[in-house]
Formats: structure tokens, sequence, C-alpha cells
């Protein structure tokens, strides 16, 4: 059991973030098969993986990067804890694995290949070079661009709309119910946060704070950041990621069409999670200002109601909202 001891100090320095080279190597690791989640959706895979096996093929930074994933874990500086919250980019995740210490670097990569060894010879021959951390930050750049970068925009608003959900709960529940609320192998207990089938520790947060770090490739799993130097770190899986997944939505009733307008029912039927207005709009294949007037609308109605996060408005059902989605859907 790993638990994390916080203090009062902690949970005023908590906060919710986002991080996208954590995505991508979690994308990796599924493809790899060294990802204790997943696996991924069949339509997902197909369109990802030729350019996966093409990367994996032609360059050899991105198979030391692999190298570094086993079973148990990997190495922390290659994806490492955002500091700039719901505003973290990829150029952020980037610049943090160039300025990765080398002495870190270096104990991480041995810890790695101790659990995995690596096979070959460029991958072992970038992982043992002085400019390693450059290379790596080389190489994730080309696996986000290939891989991810296209569907960000829309990852990143299923992150969003979590956060947005997890802030309500801490905002009326307080930290306890939040933390609950992440993972059936997550919860807050006697004063700490505790994480099962992790590690066998204790970890003191330190009055740093815990950063909470929702992703769409951890399903059904979950992770955590614990050693030095990096700052203590849970993450979880986003609610709301099985449209983009390929689960199909459920369309509106035809007595919730006649009622409010077929589309506006759609977008009410839509919102199942928090999302923002160009997410809306991308989806239900709409004009973004049309999505926006009827948003709008339905605002006014008392069906919708909306939070700033980050650089977004995101909308989200009230309780008269989701009434009739419920019995419209």
């Amino acid at each position: 059991m790993l638990r994390y001891l916080v203090d009062q100090a902690d949970l005023l320095h908590s906060r919710f973030a986002l991080s996208p080279s954590f995505e991508v190597e979690n994308l990796l690791r599924l493809f790899d098969g060294t990802g204790r989640h997943g696996p991924l959706p069949t339509g997902v895979a197909a369109r990802l993986r030729p350019a996966f096996e093409h990367l994996r093929r032609t360059d050899p930074a991105m198979r030391a990067l692999l190298a570094l994933h086993h079973p148990q874990g990997g190495a922390d500086f290659v994806a490492p804890p955002p500091t700039k919250g719901m505003l973290q980019t990829i150029d952020d995740d980037i610049a943090a694995v160039r300025a990765a210490p080398l002495a870190v670097a270096r104990a991480e990569i041995a810890v790695s290949l101790a659990a995995r060894p690596a096979a070959d010879p460029d991958a072992r021959a970038i992982l043992a070079s002085p400019d390693v951390t450059d290379l790596l930050a080389d190489g994730l750049r080309r696996a986000w661009d290939a891989l991810l970068a296209a569907d960000w925009l829309q990852l990143r608003a299923i992150c969003e709309r979590d956060i947005v959900y997890r802030s309500g709960l801490l905002a009326r529940h307080g930290w306890a119910a939040a933390v609950d609320g992440l993972h059936s192998r997550l919860r807050w207990r006697d004063g700490g946060i505790e994480v099962s089938r992790i590690a066998d520790r204790e970890v003191v947060v330190g009055g740093r704070g815990m950063t909470f770090v929702p992703s769409v490739f951890i399903w059904p799993g979950i992770a955590a950041h614990f050693d030095d130097p990096w700052d203590r770190c849970v993450i979880y899986p986003a609610r709301g990621i099985g449209e983009w997944w390929g689960a199909p939505a459920a369309p509106p009733s035809s007595a919730l069409e006649e009622l409010i307008g077929r589309t506006r029912a759609r977008i009410l039927v839509a919102l199942r999670e928090p999302a923002s207005t160009t997410q809306l709009a991308r989806a239900l294949a709409l004009p973004v200002g049309s999505a926006g007037d009827h948003l709008r609308a339905l605002r006014r109605a008392g069906l919708l109601d909306a939070a700033r996060s980050g650089r977004s408005v995101l909308y989200h059902r009230t309780p008269l909202g989701d009434l009739l989605a419920g019995a419209g859907g």
C-alpha cells in the first residue's frame, strides 16, 4: 500500500493538472505491451498503430523510450509531474525532460534497464549518451507529433471536463470525497491518501501539495509519482472517454426533440460530461457560432450552467437538465 502523508499545507497546495507527456508515454506503453492498462479500442489502435510502427522502425530515440518501459514502471523523467496545472502544454513537458538532472536520469535509466535489459544497440547508445535527456526529448516530440497532436484538443477537453466535475465535488464535499471518487484503488483514510497495489511505503508530501492528473490512456488503472525529486502525483482515468474510444452516444428521444428542438436536444444529451462550445461543435458537426447560440438558450432556460476551466468555458447540465436528458436520451 502506497500512503501519502498529507497535512493542512498540502491540501492548500494540492491541485488538478494536465500532462500531455504522460498521455503519449502511456499510449506507447499500450502499443509496446508493457502497459498495465488498456487494451486500446480496435478503432483507435488501427488508426494510430501504423505511425507507431513506423517510428519504432526508423527512430532510435523511440526505441530508447520504449526500452525504459517495464511492467513494474519506468523512468519518471520522460513524463515528469506537471507544474503549470491546467495550462500545461507538451512544450512545457519537453522542456522539463531536457532540464532533468543528468544524475536523476542516469539513476532512473539504470533501474529500468535492470528490470528489462535493452537488446537494441542504438537504443542503448542513446541511453548511454551524455545528451540523453535532449535525445529523448526530441524522440518524445516526434512521438507526440505523429500520434497525439491531431487529437489533443479533444483529449484535452475530456480531461478538462473531468477536472470541472472533480472540482465541483471538492467545492461541495471537500478533499476526502474528491479523492475517494477518483478510483477504486485510491482512498482518503486517517489524514492520508492511500493507493493500493502500487508500492509498500509511506511518502511525506511535505507541504508541496499533491497533483492529480486525469488521463485518457490509463483506464482502468492508476499510476503515481512518489520518488524524489519529483512532486507527488496521482494519475487516474478521466471520465467521459467512451465516445473518443468508440462507444456510440445514445440519440435524444423524439419527445425531447419536440419539446426543445432537435439540435438543442442533441446538445443536452451530449453533455453527459461538461464540454466547451468548440468541443460540442466538433462532436455534433455544428458551426461554432450556432452551437454557442444554442448553449446560451439552454442556459437561459435553466437546463445548463457554465464554469471556467483554464482558458475554456465548460457547459454542464443542471439538475433540471439532467432530468430532461435522462428522460429523453
